[in-house]
């Protein structure tokens, strides 16, 4: 069990952060990544956040994973297998003490790598709706306390119904999933 669920303003330092990260992240994977993006609400400008950078890593194959952990240790991430999500490997940044960062690592254009992008994407481009979810996560928090597990099961239903008016006013494209990666 860990302490309770925080939520913190937005930090403009949160996009740099992710740039630094990605960029050494890019480096140790040269020739495995395919894309690298930054997601969860501290990819969403102005919305209050758990300070954690997540970062989804593309990879051709999910298998290709085990190529991949190595170079992360070198930057002191921890593999923690598909850690409750088949399809999904994750790493952890630091090993010990609060996270700041955290890789999820699956195959580029797989329905994980979509559903990320077209949330973050949608949230991005409505800033009622990231309102509301920033709403929604203050309440949330307050509500379970330390309960991370069920914190995030409480935000499901508003990210599906997210997820569906994003499909539903890009019906062609998703563009998400197919455009090119951040960088």
């Amino acid at each position: 069990m860990g302490g309770a669920i925080e939520i913190a303003e937005y930090d403009p330092a949160w996009p740099e952060a992710y740039q630094r990260e990605r960029a050494a992240i890019a480096e140790a994977l040269v020739g495995h990544a395919l894309a690298i993006e930054h997601v969860g609400s501290t990819s969403v400008p102005g919305l209050a956040a758990k300070p954690i950078i997540d970062i989804m890593v593309g990879l051709r194959e999910l298998a290709g994973h085990a190529r991949c952990v190595a170079p992360l240790a070198s930057l002191g991430y921890e593999h923690k297998g598909e850690y409750g999500i088949p399809g999904r490997h994750y790493f952890r940044k630091p090993v010990q003490g609060p996270r700041t960062h955290q890789v999820h690592m699956v195959e580029q254009g797989s329905a994980f790598w979509a559903r990320h992008l077209l949330f973050r994407d949608y949230l991005r481009a409505n800033p009622n709706e990231a309102a509301a979810y920033d709403r929604l996560k203050r309440e949330l928090a307050a509500r379970f306390g330390t309960d991370l597990e069920g914190y995030t099961e409480a935000k499901t239903e508003f990210i599906r119904s997210a997820e569906a008016k994003a499909r539903a006013s890009n019906p062609v494209g998703q563009a998400s999933a197919c455009r090119q990666p951040e960088g």
